[in-house]
């Protein structure tokens, strides 16, 4: 119910319409939307099209920017291939953009930029961590969750079997990323069929997150930083295990203050809509009110172990639980760097917070 109330505060101005597979709706002149399948509890991601003139180093080429690629899978294969076929009028992609570097976004990078001889664009961030955990490097391939769990509160041993068995997730997803990029970072105009797309970058969802945004067309790119239906995923991993993404997070937001409320938003994850302001509003108020229910139930010092089932009142599976225990941990650090809670490491090895006297 109360996602519905905070649904009914946001515009959607293609009502409950959707792309059918293999298919694509124009959202403004020369701005193209398909939505692919994933395997996952969230179970789609939204992906662009955009008409584009881009100079290859050859001259300007006529063509398509895809933005985002999907997960590497042969359904997805399948999916672009009939995109390939059909929605691109006999033109070719001549660039792909990713957003960030989780493997909804960049899974299928290689792939396409290889299938059309196209360059890759991309923060450095995102790049950087994108290449490292592709390449399955020691810390980047997952074999210090499990560590990083026991550390925080996780005992279930079925649990831990099944996090060990997620070593080498990432590279099942992308297997490869290209071996050069374009860099785009935060105030470029990059041009994109003769307009121009502002980049913002954000923290603490990803390392250097690119979100894009047209003036000319009122249209924002937002990736993962704002999504309609759900709060962004904030989490604290074992590969930054010091981090403060909470805050991170709620300071990029601010960079989105200067945009007009009509402008449509384009997400990664759920419909288009309108209404940005009001839905960043709401989504500092969650982050507000699940710092209070924290910082609440750490009277009693808590493990993020603990604190899962007080953020997450449902049944998750192993995957939802790597990101459940992030964000309850992202939570509990925000509290103890802005000196709310103090940080204890026990005989058992856990670490737990608690109210600072």
């Amino acid at each position: 119910m109360l996602m519905n109330t905070l649904e009914s505060e946001l515009d959607y101005p293609l009502g409950d319409v959707l792309p059918e597979p293999g298919r694509t709706i124009e959202l403004a002149p020369g701005v193209r939307w398909l939505r692919m399948a994933l395997p996952f509890a969230l179970n789609h991601i939204n992906l662009w099209l955009l008409e584009d003139i881009f100079d290859n180093g050859h001259g300007p080429v006529r063509g398509w920017t895809a933005i985002d690629c999907g997960i590497a899978s042969d359904d997805m294969r399948a999916a672009w291939e009939s995109i390939f076929r059909d929605q691109l009028q006999g033109l070719p992609i001549v660039r792909v953009i990713a957003t960030h570097c989780h493997p909804d976004h960049v899974g299928l990078a290689d792939w396409i930029c290889r299938r059309w001889d196209a360059p890759l664009w991309m923060s450095a961030g995102e790049f950087a961590f994108a290449r490292m955990m592709s390449a399955g490097l020691p810390g980047a391939d997952g074999s210090a969750a499990v560590a990083h769990f026991q550390r925080h509160g996780v005992r279930d041993a079925d649990m831990l079997k099944q996090v060990e068995g997620r070593k080498g997730y990432y590279t099942s997803m992308v297997p490869a990323t290209p071996f050069s990029y374009a860099r785009m970072q935060d105030g470029d105009e990059v041009r994109i069929g003769g307009r121009g797309w502002r980049v913002i970058s954000g923290f603490g969802h990803s390392p250097e997150h690119a979100a894009l945004y047209c003036a000319d067309l009122n249209l924002l790119i937002s990736g993962d930083m704002i999504l309609p239906r759900i709060s962004t995923n904030v989490s604290v991993m074992a590969i930054e295990p010091e981090a403060d993404p909470v805050r991170q997070y709620l300071e990029s937001l601010k960079k989105y203050a200067d945009l007009p409320e009509d402008t449509l938003v384009l997400p990664s994850h759920g419909k288009p809509f309108r209404g940005m302001h009001t839905r960043i509003r709401q989504l500092n108020e969650h982050h507000r009110d699940r710092l209070a229910e924290v910082l609440a139930a750490c009277a009693t010092p808590c493990s993020a172990a603990d604190i899962v089932p007080i953020m997450f009142k449902r049944a998750l599976d192993t995957h939802q639980m790597t990101f459940a225990l992030g964000e309850a941990l992202a939570h509990l650090h925000q509290l103890w760097f802005a000196g709310a809670l103090e940080r204890r490491i026990g005989t058992d090895g856990v670490v737990r917070f608690a109210v600072a006297a």
